[in-house]
């Protein structure tokens, strides 16, 4: 197969690569990228890790082909914080409600619960434990990510009046 170029805008930078038709997104991000906060666990769609935003849907990346994203926006865990380092509210909230531990779910739980939060900025707990269902974590039991998603909701925490984004939970964007 011959290779494809395409052009993705990737935490508000257009990024241009020449790339064989068949390489997923989260191997783009990773390796053309150089982006490897999206992290690749089952390769199946089935744990979430991979998890990024395309045009702000949630999305598995190992399960998208990067030329099914050229011409999109595409946000990834590194656009979560803040150039200077503060976490995201979502970031914070997971730190301050013991939402992580080993971390490798972290990423793909901030981007579903960004998600989540656009599209239901007040979820009842249920709402959260569906909207968050296609993540799996093995450390945590789930009650502090549950805990986390909860406080952002309910303190507004994860508005546009305390960040530079239009998207719940998200640090200002890097342009």
């Amino acid at each position: 197969m011959t290779d494809v170029e395409i052009a993705i805008t990737v935490n508000g930078v257009v990024r241009r690569h020449t790339i064989p038709p068949r390489l997923t997104l989260a191997d783009y991000l990773r390796i053309e990228c150089g982006l490897t906060g999206t992290h690749l666990g089952c390769e199946h769609g089935v744990c979430g890790a991979c998890t990024v935003l395309l045009d702000g849907e949630a999305v598995r990346a190992c399960l998208v082909f990067a030329v099914q994203a050229d011409g999109a926006e595409l946000t990834t865990i590194e656009a979560m914080a803040s150039d200077d380092g503060t976490l995201s509210p979502i970031q914070a909230a997971l730190r301050d409600h013991h939402g992580l531990q080993c971390g490798f779910c972290t990423p793909g739980f901030v981007m579903s619960a960004t998600a989540l939060l656009r599209e239901n900025p007040s979820p009842s707990d249920d709402e959260i434990r569906d909207g968050l269902s296609g993540n799996i974590c093995r450390c945590t039991g789930y009650q502090g990510i549950v805990d986390a998603v909860r406080a952002v909701a309910h303190t507004g925490t994860g508005t546009t009046a305390d960040n530079d984004s239009d998207e719940p939970g998200v640090g200002p964007a890097r342009r």
